[in-house]
């Protein structure tokens, strides 16, 4: 196995994982828009960088996706895993720890003091990993909240 830093020219090898993350996300996959997205995306490493697991015989077998977004507490952009993913048929195999290692040290590499990243809780396979690496767990209360109004919305003064 190896792992190589996919570009904007090479996006078009890692959809089918990306498609199965969002599957497993409970979000149905649109390739055309994954195209358009992370072919545009990866082409600004200050917005996203993308590494793709790589097996001989199997080819792309896991991906891991950087985010550098701002952050109001420390005045700076931080970094943020915000997908890893490996195929099911070779997890516990070390593509996880590889993958979270080749992140970690762009991160380094690139000045950041460390990098961030969520599960969801009932993700336990995937929290084992973190906790055999060592990740520290912060108490943060994660909120998503629909952009879409409410059928009536009293915006009072707000302009």
């Amino acid at each position: 196995m190896w792992i190589e830093r996919v570009t904007s020219n090479s996006v078009g090898r890692i959809l089918p994982l990306l498609a199965a993350y969002q599957r497993f996300y409970r979000t149905e996959p649109n390739e055309a828009h994954n195209r358009e997205h992370f072919t545009r995306v990866l082409a600004d490493p200050s917005v996203a960088v993308q590494f793709v697991a790589l097996e001989e015989t199997l080819g792309p077998i896991g991906f891991a996706t950087l985010y550098f977004p701002l952050s109001s507490v420390t005045a700076g952009s931080y970094c943020l895993l915000n997908d890893l993913y490996v195929d099911p048929t070779t997890r516990g195999c070390g593509v996880g720890r590889a993958l979270i290692e080749r992140c970690r040290l762009y991160a380094f590499e690139a000045g950041y003091a460390s990098l961030e990243w969520q599960t969801e809780q009932s993700n336990t396979e995937a929290r084992r990993l973190y906790d055999r690496m060592g990740a520290e767990q912060r108490g943060w209360y994660s909120c998503t909240l629909s952009t879409a109004p409410p059928a009536a919305v009293d915006t009072g003064e707000i302009r």
